[in-house]
């Protein structure tokens, strides 16, 4: 059935069925349901197909919003998908975990009077109908060539470049020092909002196409860069940034205190069926206790909300600026309130103090004492800089207490042996913006590992253009390389 176009004014706003947050809680499956055939196409049809799409152009990878969704609207599901998959690799990972109300969403021309277009739901609707279907299907070259690309991490800049440079038909090897393919969308995302299936299936896929997957290696460790240079025609560095940013206050050495993504990576290993021990023993395990989480970015979220579904007795988020400048998402923001968390805004933590109640010695940490917050002047970003309030330090107990507060680069050169990588003072890997090219030949970088810390879809878009770029570079050089030949 064919849905008319701009129903904007007659059809209003509805994203999939959400689950109950009292059911939902106990247990960790995606929150949303997919949309019905009717649904999807009624909702595709709400947009207002504008001259000028601004949710196109806020699209890290300028995804063909306006022209998929009218495809979807028509009942061409087919269409719609091969359209969508011609500029993202993971459209089914962007459509869950992307924040639409920040970007392709929070841009519709629609918004403000008759609220946006649901395009992350409609994305992930056509996705998973695609694969239910069987009309994803592992893709074969139109012709092999004999260079070879190793690519550094398995995460989604990585996946991109690997699937962009395998369809061209080079022999494309990925390394990563992790047992499973995926990087942060399988460590690091909790299931609640992708379920690792949804990876799995998709790494598979690449696989059958012809990419080698090189797991439990560790560059530095199994190879070093320059034995990866040896080995294949160009590298690319897509490891993506892990290093958790510390808080150093005082007490910050008490037991029970831990990164973001230590605790994640446990939550999620185990449902994937892992034994973790510092799980099962009880110490990265919320059950009964009051969680305090530090942050306010996607990272925070996920971790509030994975406190609540582990059964914690409180899960409380500690954040130094007010809810309209926090930079995760709003809707996730709104999910955890449903589900039962409870926000601090302008709040920072000061110090950890233990079960005498001093911030001295070892032992569990017992509590937070945090500071009153209030934002001041503009810093140079153009965020309002909050300030402490003169004498208005509270406590905040705590069983638990989880840093979500962003991630940097690891020491690459000293990590990959390779003390002639540059980077910048920042320490992420340094390279030429047009071409991903780092200081090395023939080495390239894409990411996280550039940009710092950022969203899944950047990563996608990096890793797709970088492809772009090696394929230029590799034409030219096996092009040296015959002339040179001939030559001689």
């Amino acid at each position: 059935m064919t849905e008319k176009m701009l129903k904007f004014v007659t059809v209003e706003q509805r994203m999939p069925t959400k689950r109950d947050a009292e059911a939902r809680v106990h247990d960790f499956n995606e929150i949303y349901e997919q949309f019905a055939d009717r649904e999807a196409r009624e909702q595709a049809a709400r947009c207002s197909q504008c001259g000028i799409p601004f949710c196109q152009i806020h699209c890290p990878v300028h995804n063909h919003i306006p022209d998929w969704l009218k495809l979807t609207a028509e009942g061409r599901l087919e269409e719609a998908y091969e359209l969508s998959s011609a500029t993202n690799v993971f459209p089914e990972v962007c459509g869950r975990v992307c924040p639409q109300d920040r970007l392709c969403e929070g841009n519709c021309v629609i918004e403000h009077d008759f609220r946006s277009v649901t395009i992350g739901s409609v994305e992930r609707y056509i996705t998973d109908t695609a694969w239910d279907k069987g009309w994803v299907k592992p893709f074969t070259p139109r012709m092999e060539r004999d260079q070879s690309v190793g690519i550094i991490g398995a995460g989604p800049g990585g996946l991109a470049a690997a699937e962009r440079l395998r369809r061209k038909g080079y022999q494309v090897h990925v390394y990563d020092r992790y047992d499973r393919v995926g990087g942060l969308m399988i460590y690091g995302i909790p299931n609640f909002k992708l379920e690792k299936e949804i990876v799995n299936r998709r790494a598979k896929l690449f696989e059958d196409s012809g990419v080698v997957f090189h797991l439990n290696f560790e560059v530095g460790r199994d190879a070093t860069l320059a034995d990866l240079r040896e080995r294949h025609d160009a590298v690319v560095i897509a490891t993506g940034v892990y290093k958790a940013r510390d808080l150093h206050a005082p007490g910050a050495g008490l037991n029970n205190i831990f990164p973001a993504m230590t605790y994640l990576t446990a939550s999620n290993r185990i449902g994937l069926g892992d034994r973790v021990a510092e799980y099962e023993d009880g110490t990265l395990n919320a059950r009964d206790k009051h969680v305090v989480v530090i942050g306010g970015g996607d990272t925070a979220m996920d971790c509030v909300r994975t406190a609540v579904r582990q059964g914690a007795k409180s899960v409380k988020c500690l954040y130094r600026r007010d809810r309209e400048n926090m930079p995760g998402s709003m809707r996730e923001v709104a999910n955890a309130e449903e589900e039962g968390v409870e926000f601090i805004w302008l709040a920072a933590p000061q110090a950890f103090l233990g079960e005498d109640e001093t911030s001295e010695g070892a032992g569990d940490v017992a509590a937070v004492l945090a500071t009153r917050m209030r934002l001041g002047a503009p810093d140079s970003t153009g965020r309002r800089s909050p300030e402490p309030v003169p004498g208005s330090q509270f406590k905040v107990e705590a069983d638990i207490v989880i840093k979500a507060l962003g991630f940097d680069p690891e020491d690459l050169p000293v990590l990959f042996n390779a003390p002639e990588l540059e980077v910048t003072r920042w320490g992420t890997v340094k390279v030429d913006y047009k071409t991903a090219m780092t200081n090395l030949e023939g080495v390239f970088a894409v990411g996280d590992i550039v940009r710092g810390a950022s969203l899944v879809v950047w990563a996608i878009r990096d890793g797709r253009d970088a492809a772009e770029s090696i394929h230029s570079y590799l034409q030219a050089k096996a092009g040296a390389e015959q002339t040179a030949a001939v030559a001689s």
